[in-house]
This record gives structure tokens, sequence and C-alpha cells, in this order.
């Protein structure tokens, strides 16, 4: 069977460079899921992207689909035949529906039931009779933020330029929004021309010529080989931002890298802010000195060739120039600034129209802040630090810089706290209680700034919980999943010995005395807990923690963190050692037993009647006067798993169940007893065991 090509190109204007990665990979997914459905063969698939162009290359693609050869079931003999033998409704029925007749029926017994049965064979079509689905395929990519343009009915990242659909040397017909498909594409915007595609396999090669590279891979290569070369011959330390890296790489077409420089004077400014300046408005990447000091020169990416780069390059140094001597003037202007002055005006800036202002926040954060820190029994010189951490955590918020650059947050308050007296350790608070900020970030390292950052985003969570602002799908507008995921970190690297419970109660006191719940406490604090444990989840799963051992772990409360994470490590560690399984089942059969106790009882020893029964006993209060000592979670585990031998032996000679009331009851007793030991451990019911 012959093999064939596809080329599928979408050209748009120029589409935000922070969507081009997740469309691509979308459109070549689709694509190569459609091709699978539809049971066509298909060889090696090539993504290229570039700020104008979605576009996928594949090879050996089969010229038709497989045939398919099937079995199909159908009704009971005894509903497929009538009681005269005549086929049934039924039978006509399934045949119809399997594009066959009724004398095609065959019986085959299943489980002592004869059902009908019919062969099917479906011969497949052609490859090329099938590809007008391609143009379900471009208008069924979603977007972010999507647009209309002209009359058209569709809506897109971006207006819809032109297409290439090419099987072979043949376009595959089809219209959208007004574009017909064709095998001509455009090169870059200013050094390319149109171009008409002969062979699919020519494409990435024929776009080179016009001065695209649309490999996305091979141009992010491209930048950093000409940062490589930079740095050499300059002496230079350019420090890569991957994201920036992906952002630069989907904004340019034919990358050229350049440099350029700004005043020395400018360097008085802190690094964060000239950083920031550059990185966040600018899309230039900083130099450094090889010892780490932030030199007068800045690094950019042109979407072009290498002619005319001094007046590229002066271009942009006019335009950094002005960004950074309006960061010099608020940086100056925000240094005659009173922290006092700025928490009054906290008060005016509502955080939400619901849950109040900024300054309602912070006294809430505050009292937050203490009642853990109490909980933790931070020394006194800790616990003073932390309160006034709290009160002052918000203050950069009205400060210019932190206006004119959000990303600053934090760090700018950290700077401006230390100029007004504050100590050391209240200024790196008011820094990392904004930690972690993101995915890659790490948590806070003081204590005082982890006490702080916990009570900040706890409150949050719990503010939008209380007026009914919960996450849902993709929807997470206040980021309440990232800041969930930062207290799970937070209390997991600190591994403080606090229930996570316990905060959340702390919280929602704060929450209900401030009078914007909408929600009764108890129901507030099961959502919460909830959305916790999720994160908590998503936690271990990146720990490669076993998804049983996780749901095993999480049945019961979530406790102390480090506590439960420890738990599940140990069960991971353990689950493929010698005598797990005996173990598991054991404990297993504790827990089945005592789900039968109505209620919860002492245990009489005088009701025992066989020597089983005082073993287990006597065995049971052994462990729990061990595990009652500080002892750790891998020995909590060794205890409950060393009842294996007298729990089996119990159960072999002993009828829980008794009719005898007396000893029913006291048997289920024990059986409750030992299974909240185990509990307090994990539910090991939902251990899968082999």
């Amino acid at each position: 069977m012959s093999k064939h090509e596809l080329l599928l190109e979408i050209g748009l204007e120029e589409m935000p460079a922070r969507f081009v990665t997740n469309s691509i990979n979308q459109l070549t997914e689709k694509l190569e899921t459609w091709l699978r459905e539809n049971k066509i063969g298909f060889g090696e698939i090539q993504s290229f992207s570039t700020p104008r162009r979605l576009a996928v290359f594949i090879q050996d693609i089969a010229e038709s689909q497989e045939d398919i050869h099937e079995e199909a079931k159908g009704p009971a003999k005894k509903i497929a035949l009538d009681e005269k033998g005549e086929w049934t409704k039924a039978a006509q029925g399934f045949c119809r529906g399997q594009g066959m007749s009724v004398e095609d029926i065959y019986f085959k017994e299943i489980n002592g039931v004869e059902y009908a049965h019919v062969q099917k064979f479906i011969q497949g079509q052609a490859t090329k009779l099938l590809l007008s689905d391609l143009q379900t395929i471009i208008t069924s990519l979603t977007f972010p933020k999507n647009m209309r343009w002209a009359d058209k009915d569709l809506r897109y990242i971006r207006p819809i330029k032109w297409i290439v659909a090419m099987f072979d040397q043949e376009v595959i017909p089809f219209t959208i929004a007004g574009v017909e498909t064709s095998n001509w594409t455009l090169g870059h915007r200013f050094l390319g021309k149109k171009i008409v595609i002969d062979r699919p396999a020519d494409y990435e090669k024929l776009l080179l010529g016009q001065y695209v590279m649309a490999n996305a891979e091979e141009r992010k290569k491209a930048i950093l080989s000409q940062l490589d070369k930079l740095q050499e011959e300059n002496n230079w330390l350019i420090p890569i931002d991957e994201e920036l890296l992906e952002e630069v790489n989907n904004l340019v077409e034919y990358p050229t890298v350049l440099f350029g420089h700004f005043e020395e004077e400018f360097l008085d400014i802190p690094e964060s802010v000239l950083i920031t300046s550059m990185k966040e408005h600018q899309r230039y990447f900083p130099v450094k000195s090889k010892d780490g000091d932030l030199l007068p020169y800045f690094v950019t990416v042109r979407n072009g060739d290498h002619h005319h780069l001094d007046t590229v390059a002066r271009g942009n140094e006019k335009v950094l120039r002005a960004r950074l001597a309006d960061a010099a003037f608020f940086y100056k202007e925000d240094q005659k600034i009173e922290i006092n002055t700025a928490l009054a005006r906290l008060e005016n800036i509502v955080y939400h129209d619901e849950i109040g202002t900024l300054s309602s926040k912070v006294q809430r954060v505050r009292e937050l802040t203490n009642r853990i820190t109490n909980m933790l029994n931070f020394s006194v010189e800790n616990k003073a630090a932390a309160n006034r951490a709290a009160e002052i955590c918000k203050f950069d918020l009205v400060t210019n810089m932190v206006y004119e650059f959000p990303e600053l947050q934090g760090f700018m308050g950290e700077r401006y706290a230390l100029q007004k007296g504050e100590t050391n350790i209240v200024a790196k608070a008011i820094n990392e209680h904004y930690m972690p900020r993101n995915a890659d970030d790490d948590t806070p390292a003081s204590d005082v700034g982890a006490a702080l950052s916990i009570a900040d985003k706890l409150d949050t969570i719990a503010s939008f919980f209380a007026i009914g602002m919960i996450p849902s799908g993709s929807q997470d507008p206040y980021a309440l999943r990232r800041q969930a995921t930062g207290i799970v970190q937070t209390l997991l690297h600190k591994e403080w010995n606090v229930k996570i419970e316990d905060l959340v109660e702390e919280s929602l006191r704060l929450i209900v005395s401030a009078g914007f719940a909408k929600k009764e406490k108890a129901e507030l604090t099961d959502e919460i807990l909830s959305f916790l444990k999720l994160r908590v989840k998503y936690v271990l799963q990146e720990c490669s923690i076993r998804y049983d051992i996780i749901e095993a772990v999480l049945t019961n409360e979530v406790g102390i963190i480090s506590s439960l994470v420890r738990k599940a490590e140990v069960l991971d560690k353990n689950k493929d050692q010698n005598g797990f399984k005996e173990s598991i089942e054991a404990l297993s059969r504790v827990l089945s037993i005592s789900s039968k106790a109505e209620n919860e009882g002492e245990v009489n020893p005088k009701l025992f009647e066989s020597n089983d029964e005082f073993e287990l006993y006597n065995k049971y209060l052994a462990v729990k006067v061990l595990l009652s000592q500080a002892i750790t979670e891998e020995d909590y585990f060794d205890l409950l798993i060393s009842m294996k031998d007298e729990i089996n032996q119990y159960f072999d000679h002993t009828m829980v169940m008794a009719e005898d009331e007396k000893l029913r009851e006291n048997r289920l007793n024990l059986m409750v007893k030992i299974s909240q030991m185990i509990k307090q451990f994990a539910n090991v019911k939902e251990i899968i065991v082999k």
C-alpha cells in the first residue's frame, strides 16, 4: 500500500506569544487523535509554529482506513427467537443496526446463555475522501481568548488569513471564514514573500528561504546559540529565564540577537526593578558579570536579519531609558512615604466588594498569624516579629513602584521596610509571605515568613469560599488552587506539628466574625478541607505516590501534612516487600468487621472464650502503649503489621458475629479499638494488593 504526506497550515495575524505553544500542541493532538479514531495509519508527525502560523506535517499516511473485522453481540437466543422459532423484532433490529441480515446470525454461549452474534466486515474508505474533516479540526481549536472579525461568525484567536491543506500534491478543498484552502503560504512579514508549495515535505525548507524558522525548537536553539556566542565574545553572563525565552521564541519568526546599553546611574535602582523593567515590559534579557553583578547592558531578539542592527539597538535603548527613568523617579518618590501613611491608604482600597477593604484583610491576617504562632509555640521575639510583619505586609501595594510593576510586590516591601528601620526578620517576612509565587518558586525560608504566608493564603481561600466563589473547572480567577498548594508545600517543608483542620477552624472563626460569610461555618469547613485535600493529593502525586495509597491516607482527616506524606511514603516503599499483601489483608479484615458495630464500648476480657481472644487483646494493649510514645511513621506501620499473626489466628478461630449479644458486642468493641489505631495511619482497605 502506497504512503502519502499531509500538510496543514493555518495562517493568522500575529497571535499572543503566550498562546502559541498550547495552540500548536492542541492542533497536533487533534490531528493525531483523528487519524487513530479513523484507523488511518501514519508515520512521523512534525509540528511547526510561529506568531503567524500553526502547521503540522505528517509522513507515511496510509492510502485508506484499515478494514474492520469484528464480532457483534446481540440479544439472548430466547429474545432473538419467538415461540415459533421466528426472528423477533429485537433480532431484526440488531441486524439492521450492524448493517447485516438475520441470515448472518449465529449463536454463541456466554456464561451458560446463548446470544445472537454476527460477523461484521467494514471495508476502509480511501483517506482522501475523509480529509474534509480537517475543516472541523481547525474550527474546533479552543483558545483562552477569541475574537470575531468583519462579518464572520467564526470566533478564533486571530483572523485567519490563509490555509494550506495538501495531501501529497493535491489541495484538500474547504473554506473557513471566507478563506479557501490552497498550496501557497507567506514568508516573513517584511523580508519574505508569497511562495507555492509543490510538495508537503518541502514546507520547512521553503519557509527558511523566506526568513521563517518554522520549527519552534530549532528557533529556540538558534536563539540560545546566539546568546552563548554573545556571552563568550563579551565575557558576560546572560541568565536564561525559561518563561522569557519561550515568550521571545513565540514572538519572532527569524531570530537575530543583539544588545544595547543603558546609563550606569540606573544601577542604583534595585536589581529586581531593573530586571523586571527589562523582562516584563521590553522582553529583554539582563546581562551580568561572571561574578553575578548586574551590568548596564541588555540583550534582545529581533524578528529579522542582521541588517541595521545598530539602528535597532539605539531604538531599544531609547525605549528602555524612558522606562528606567520612570522607575528611578518612582523609587525616589516611594522613599518619601511613611509606612503608617501607606497603611492608612489601605483603608480606602477595596479588596473585593463582598469581602471588604485591604485594611480589613490585613487585620484578619494579623490575627490569624498571631494564632498560628501561638499554636506553634514561637519564641517571644518571633511572635513580635510575626505580628509586626503581618501588620505592615501589604503596605507596598500603594507605592508607585508596585503600581507600575505588580510583579514586585513583596520585593519592594522588603526593601522599603529596611529603609524605614524595620528589622531584617520583619522585612524578609513581608517578601516571603507571597511565596511560593509560582510552581517553581521556593517556600518561605524563615518561620515568621512561613507563618505569615500560610495566614495570608488561608484567609484568601476562606474569604472567597465564604462568598461562594469556589474554583470550578479551569476557572480560578483568584488563583486559589495555587495558594492552597503553597500552604501545603510550606507546611510540608517546615514539618510543623499543626493540623490543617485546626488552621482552617481558626481562619473561619475570623471570617464568620467579619460577617460576610454566606454559608454556615460547618459547610464552609467541609468545602475548604475538601479543596485542600485535592491539593494534598496533587503534592503526593508529584512525589510519585501510587493512587490507591493516596486514597488510603486521605480517607480520614488530613492532620499534620508532613506526617501524612511520610505515611504515604512508608506504604509506597513497603508495597513490594514480602508479606505486605498478607499484612494489609489482615488489617483490612479488622476494618471491615468493625464497621458492623453500632456503638463503641469497652472491651471486657471476662467475656473471652478462647486463648486467641486474649492474645489479640494483649497484643493490642502492648501496641497501644508503644504507639503513644514518640515514634516515626515507619515505626507506627511496623507496629500495626506486627499484629498480623494474632489477627489471623483470631479470625480463624473466633466468630465475631456470635449469636450471643454480649459476646458479639464485646468482640466488635475489640475490633473497633484496633480499627481506630489502623485508621490513625491509613484506611488500608483502599490499598490494592496482589
